[in-house]
């Protein structure tokens, strides 16, 4: 059973930067980020694969989003960049993905609201 506790969410301007961060019970080699906009389906935002060294940001995000993993603190943060209205959404934390690129993980944490306003 792998625990995560996110923390970072909050509300900003559109343009604005903020950073999600997640910290994590038990090591996954795969982890990331989904987010579920009101109204629409979760999707993956970004994911890293430790053992492997490799990243994926969705295409809605990409340039503006990074993924980090930092193994001494047992955290894996979200850097959001240029925040748009349309990023607003419950972000999760995920572990153990069950395909490459995620979409779907195993665990989840209890999410934290991000609000873009223009």
């Amino acid at each position: 059973q792998v625990q995560l506790v996110e923390s970072g969410g909050g509300s900003v301007q559109a343009g604005e930067s903020l950073t999600l961060s997640c910290e994590y019970s038990h090591f996954n080699p795969c982890m990331g980020w989904v987010r579920q906009i009101e109204g629409k389906e979760r999707e993956g935002v970004a994911a890293i694969y430790v053992g492997g060294g490799t990243d994926y940001v969705a295409d809605p995000v990409k340039g503006r989003f990074r993924i980090s993993h930092d193994h001494a603190k047992k955290t894996v943060s979200l850097q959001m960049n240029s925040l748009r209205p349309e990023d607003t959404a419950k972000y999760y934390c995920a572990a153990e993905c069950t395909a490459w690129p995620p979409n779907e993980y195993k665990y989840y944490g209890q999410g934290t609201q991000v609000t873009v306003s223009s």
